[in-house]
This record gives C-alpha cells, structure tokens and sequence, in this order.
C-alpha cells in the first residue's frame, strides 16, 4: 500500500511539473505564432495529427502500470520538465490543446499505460486549451462565437460517446481505432487544402 501510494504521488507531482512547464511555454509559442504566416501554423498541425495516427497503428503502446513503476522517479521528472516545455510550446504555436501530441509523449517517452496517459492528457490540456485561447484571442481577436458553440456542443457529445467506447476496449483496440480515426482526419484535411 505505501509503494502504491508513493507512485501515485510521484505521479500527481510529475503531471503538476508537465502542467507548468506546458502552460509557460504555451503563451510563448502563441506570441511566435503571431509573427508567422497561418499557413505554415496549419500545415504543421495536419502533418502532425497524421503522423501521430500512423504510429498508433503501426507501434501500438501496450505498457502495463508496472512498466510505468520500472523508471526512476528523478528521470520521469526531468523528463516530465521536457516534455512539458516541447509540448507547450507546440500547443502555443499551432493553438492546439495539445492532447494528442501529450498522448504521444506520455505513451511513447515517459512509458505511461494508455488509459493513464489518456486520464493525464485530457486533465493537462484542458488548462493548455485554455491558456492557448486566451492567448490567441488577445493576439488575433475574437472568434465566431456561434460556430465556437456549436463545437463545444459536439465536442461534448462525441466525447461521451467515445468515453464509454474507450473504457471498454482492448489496448490495442484502442491504440488501432484512434490510429484510424487520426490518419483519415489529417488525410482529409491535406486533401481539402490541395483541393482549395
């Protein structure tokens, strides 16, 4: 029991130092952002979400929480700090929340079993959407604020549908599944770019 709750809060603080780290470097890649045209911003973002989509397919993460236990408690923090500097800027830049690429980071660098990782990735960007809005609509103005509604509606929705998907799927289920979903979303959107 004491072990257990000795990871767990290595745990807590580790996501806390990633949240910080992420949330600083997110109102530095927005201001960089600015100062960049929104076409190569765009660009980035499509690539990345395809890319990412291919290596859940082709590796999918398949650690178990005693693998996650195995790395010392110092190398996860340092790693935690990294990562979390690497990913706020990028959500900054691409005014993204950064879910996915934290899903990448945390599965594939700091060794977090895909449930987990899935639990820390959305509880961390829901600050780093935030900050990253903020950001960019003091830097670029408002949005539309019925299509901004219209997509937290849905947002929601789907994602209350795709919560009970997830619980109950197999690892690599999951991992294929969000692998598909990613490469047809980022395929359809450099087929739309080329098309207009």
């Amino acid at each position: 029991a004491y072990t257990y709750h000795k990871n767990k809060n290595l745990d807590i603080r580790n996501g806390l130092i990633m949240m910080a780290s992420v949330l600083v470097f997110t109102v530095a890649g927005s201001y960089i952002s600015s100062l960049l045209p929104s076409a190569t911003m765009g660009s980035f973002s499509v690539f990345m979400t395809f890319l990412l989509g291919v290596k859940f397919i082709v590796r999918p993460v398949m650690t178990t929480k005693e693998d996650m236990q195995q790395v010392s408690p110092r190398r996860r923090m340092f790693q935690s700090l990294v990562c979390g500097v690497t990913i706020g800027f990028i959500c900054g830049f691409i005014g993204a929340g950064g879910g996915m690429m934290m899903l990448l980071i945390l599965t594939s660098v700091l060794g977090y079993e895909l449930k987990t990782a899935v639990g820390t990735s959305v509880f961390i960007m829901t600050f780093t959407a935030l900050t990253g809005a903020a950001s960019h609509f003091m830097i670029g103005g408002m949005p539309d604020w019925r299509v901004c509604l219209l997509c937290v509606v849905f947002t929601l929705l789907w994602a209350r549908i795709a919560a009970v998907f997830a619980n109950r799927a197999q690892p690599k289920t999951l991992n294929r599944a969000t692998g598909i979903v990613l490469v047809m979303l980022g395929a359809a959107i450099m087929m739309f770019k080329l098309i207009a």
